[in-house]
C-alpha cells in the first residue's frame, strides 16, 4: 500500500515524539501536504541546497533531516535566498521535508544513545534530565461494545505510550445515563426518555501536542451524537529521555588515548583535546551537537571527560578550572552517525505497517570544516 506524508509523520513522530523537543525548537513537518504520496524516502542531517536538488533529480518524496529547515518564524519567501530556494524547489517537485532534531537527541536509542554506541559505555543514564512532558490523561465514555472501536483509534494515533511501552490504557464498566432532549439523534435509546447503558471508562496518555488530533479522530468513530470526555493535565517524568548521556567505559584509559580511540571509531581527521594526556577516563559525559550549555551539567556527574562538539575557548577555560577532560569531536562527527540509523529505524516501520516505500540514507554529506 501507498503511504502518504500523513503517515510517514505518525511514523516519525512515534520514533522521535515531538513533545520531547526543546521549547525553542523547531521539528515536524517542514515543507509538503499531508495528503501528498510516499513512495521514496531520504535521511539526511541537513536540508542543504545541495542534498534538497539531489533529493529532487532523484524522485524522493519525504526528506527527513536532523537540523530544521525553519529555525526561526520566517518573514518572507524570497525565491532568491538560499532558504527560499530551498522551498520553492521542494515545492515545485512535491518533496516534503521533515525535521526531527532535539526530540531525536533525547528520546531512548536517538542521537546520543547511538553515540554512547559507537564510544562503547556501559550503565548509561540521562546527562541532563530526565525530561519533564507535559502530559494529559484522557478519559472518554463509550458503550461497552464499542469500546475496542475507540483502542484501536487510540492506539493508532499513538496514545497510551510510557517510556519503551506503548498501547497503555486503564479500562472500568459502569453505568451511564442521559435524557435525550429536542432535536437530538440519540444512537442509543430515545427522545425523551432517560436512558441507562453500560459503558465503559477509558483512561489513556496523551501528549498535548496530539490532544486535539486524538479528540477529532475519537469522535469520527464514537457512537454518540455528544462523545463525552475529560481531559486532564499532567506532567509526565521520563527518566529514559533527555539531552546527553553518561557512561562508563570497560576498562578505564588515559585521555589521550580515548581520543584517539574515538577519532578512529568515528573516522575524524582531527579532535581538540582539553586536560592532560596522562588524565585516567572511566566515567564519560556526552552530548552530541553543541554541548557547551550542558557543561556544568557534565561537571556535575564527576565524569573525568565530557565529549561533544562546538565546544569554544571559554568551556575550555571552564573545563580546566573544574578539572575535568574535554574531547570535541565537531559538530558534524557528533551527529551525522545518526543518518544511517534512522534510514534503518523507519524502514522497519515501514515494513511493521505494511507500507511501501523505500528508505535510503544519503551518503554525500561531509563536515563542512577542513582543517590544515
Amino acid at each position: 500500500m501507498t503511504a502518504t506524508v500523513a503517515q510517514f509523520v505518525r511514523i516519525l513522530e512515534h520514533l522521535a515524539p515531538p513533545h520531547l523537543a526543546e521549547s525553542w525548537d523547531n521539528v515536524g513537518l517542514q515543507i509538503g501536504n499531508r495528503d501528498w504520496p510516499v513512495k521514496r524516502v531520504w535521511t539526511a542531517l541537513d536540508p542543504l541546497p545541495a542534498v534538497v536538488a539531489r533529493a529532487c533529480e532523484n524522485d524522493v518524496d519525504l526528506l527527513v533531516t536532523h537540523h530544521p529547515l525553519f529555525f526561526k518564524p520566517v518573514k518572507r519567501i524570497d525565491c532568491n535566498s538560499p532558504l527560499g530556494g530551498i522551498a520553492e524547489m521542494a515545492l515545485s517537485r512535491r518533496l516534503a521535508i521533515y525535521s526531527a532534531h532535539t526530540n531525536l537527541d533525547s528520546v531512548p536509542g536517538g542521537v546520543n544513545d547511538v553515540l554512547v554506541g559507537r564510544i562503547g559505555l556501559h550503565k548509561v543514564r540521562v546527562l541532563a534530565g530526565p525530561a519533564d512532558v507535559d502530559m494529559c490523561k484522557l478519559v472518554v465514555f463509550v458503550p461497552s461494545n464499542r469500546a475496542e472501536t475507540i483502542l484501536d483509534t487510540l492506539f493508532a494515533m499513538d496514545a497510551g505510550r510510557m517510556g519503551n511501552y506503548s498501547c497503555c490504557s486503564f479500562r472500568c464498566e459502569g453505568v451511564g445515563t442521559f435524557l435525550p432532549g429536542a432535536g437530538s439523534s440519540p444512537a442509543v435509546g430515545k427522545t425523551g426518555t432517560l436512558a441507562e447503558v453500560q459503558e465503559s471508562r477509558i483512561e489513556i496518555l496523551v501528549a498535548n501536542t496530539d490532544l486535539s488530533a486524538v479528540v477529532r479522530a475519537l469522535k469520527k468513530v464514537h457512537p454518540y451524537e455528544s462523545m463525552a470526555y475529560d481531559a486532564y493535565p499532567l506532567t509526565v517524568r521520563d527518566h529514559q529521555a533527555g539531552l546527553g548521556r553518561v557512561g562508563e567505559l570497560e576498562s578505564p584509559m588515559p585521555l589521550v588515548a580515548f581520543a584517539a580511540k574515538l577519532k578512529a571509531e568515528l573516522s575524524l581527521s582531527t579532535v581538540k583535546i582539553v586536560g592532560k594526556a596522562d588524565r585516567v577516563v572511566e566515567t564519560v559525559a556526552v552530548c552530541s551537537g553543541s554541548g557547551a550549555s550542558l557543561m556544568t551539567a557534565a561537571i556535575a556527574t564527576g565524569a573525568q571527560a565530557y565529549v561533544s562538539g562546538d565546544l569554544g575557548y571559554h568551556t575550555a577555560r571552564d573545563a580546566q578550572q573544574a578539572g575535568i577532560g574535554l574531547i570535541d569531536i565537531g559538530h558534524f562527527g557528533s551527529e551525522h552517525l545518526v543518518v544511517d540509523v534512522l534510514a534503518a529505524l523507519i524502514r522497519e516501520s515501514v515494513k511493521a505497517s505494511g507500507l511501501s516505500a523505500t528508505v535510503e540514507a544519503v551518503d554525500t554529506e561531509e563536515d563542512p570544516f577542513r582543517y590544515l
